[in-house]
């Protein structure tokens, strides 16, 4: 046993430093960023925001809403084949927008294999808890060997030698966080995880010197904490609990007291354990919560908002593309983020994709 003394920080720890910029306006920043990969030799462009591969956000609703603004879903790995078939058919604009989800049992490699060699998908995301495992390191040479130019994420880790173990295995893109999403309790369950701010810095520093990329995956409560991800290096940031609760999110809608709801869980909830595999199993545990998210609408007005706020970073920092936030990016350590002191008595009108029912009536 040993201690690591330094410390290690959370979005919650830091704030971006202003920096004297030229712009004069949030509308010349653009946030499209073109990328290649180490193996697959693909090129991407695009705005690289990732709605995550959960049954409650990784849905094909979502994908058709987020590709109109050239962003990422990844859809969830529970659909079929002839599910997928069928909307790669009616929406093949998607395809520059989409990653099919795997896990690491043959079930699931066959089916990725079909998925990707009928619809002609060019991006994978191998995904399991713990990307720690040498398994994991064996699934994804296999399916670099199948799929030599398809593009490959894969995780999740935190640490850079890990990190640079998945590169040299096969991976374009390494997924890095553990613990840090809303609905994941993987830290109270096994008392595992890494801060998620320090985790992107030292991982894309990893991945940046092999040719490699890194998403920073979960802890994003707003897009204040999408810019910080993006000023510490990643090169894609993926959300899950942000897009969560809307019409195109995945979850039952149900109505208590007047007011509507969607539910959202984690992967690793019992609520999901139970519906795909029937039970969660005697050797382990639940990791992850089931909530109910207050019903949000439409993703539109969400995605304006997180879009907004990322443009807004770059103009404090004096960058005018998402590029370059983190070469522009410095973090200075705070004991408090914002003042909350009257925001019992917020109004939110539309901000974060919510509208009341009242102000819909209004517009009408």
């Amino acid at each position: 046993m040993r201690i690591e003394n330094e410390i290690k920080l959370a979005f919650k720890d830091v704030l971006i430093r202003p920096r004297r910029s030229t712009l004069r306006s949030r509308s010349e920043v653009s946030l499209e960023c073109k990328y290649s990969f180490r193996h697959s030799d693909q090129t991407w462009q695009g705005v690289p925001i990732i709605a995550a591969n959960m049954d409650t956000t990784g849905t094909f609703e979502m994908c058709k809403a987020l590709s109109k603004h050239k962003m990422l879903t990844a859809i969830h790995k529970h659909y079929t084949v002839d599910e997928w078939k069928k909307f790669i058919k009616e929406n093949p604009e998607c395809l520059d927008y989409i990653a099919v989800s795997s896990g690491t049992s043959d079930n699931d490699f066959k089916k990725t294999v079909e998925i990707v060699d009928s619809c002609k998908v060019s991006t994978i995301c191998l995904d399991i808890a713990n990307g720690y495992s040498e398994h994991f390191a064996d699934t994804i040479r296999r399916v670099r060997k199948q799929f030599p130019k398809i593009t490959i994420m894969a995780g999740n880790v935190v640490t850079g030698d890990m990190t640079e173990e998945l590169i040299l295995a096969g991976a374009d893109i390494i997924k890095v966080g553990i613990g840090p999403g809303s609905v994941c309790t993987t830290r109270k369950k096994a008392g595992v995880g890494y801060p998620q701010l320090s985790a992107v810095v030292e991982c894309a520093d990893a991945a940046h010197a092999l040719g490699g990329k890194v998403i920073s995956d979960g802890g994003c409560t707003n897009p204040g904490d999408m810019a910080k991800a993006f000023g510490a290096g990643a090169d894609y940031v993926m959300a899950g609990g942000m897009f969560a609760g809307h019409s195109e999110s995945g979850g039952e809608l149900v109505t208590i007291n007047g007011k509507q709801f969607k539910e959202f869980y984690g992967m690793s909830s019992a609520t999901a354990m139970k519906k795909y595999v029937g039970k969660v199993a005697n050797y382990r545990a639940s990791e992850g919560k089931t909530i109910r998210v207050p019903y949000r609408g439409n993703v539109e007005f969400t995605v304006l908002d997180m879009l907004g706020g990322i443009r807004s970073a770059c103009t404090y920092v004096g960058s005018a593309t998402l590029e370059t936030l983190s070469s522009r990016t410095i973090f200075i350590r705070v004991p408090m983020q914002t003042n909350e002191v009257f925001s019992r008595f917020e109004i939110n009108m539309g901000v974060s994709g919510y509208q009341s029912p009242k102000s819909k009536e209004n517009k009408k």
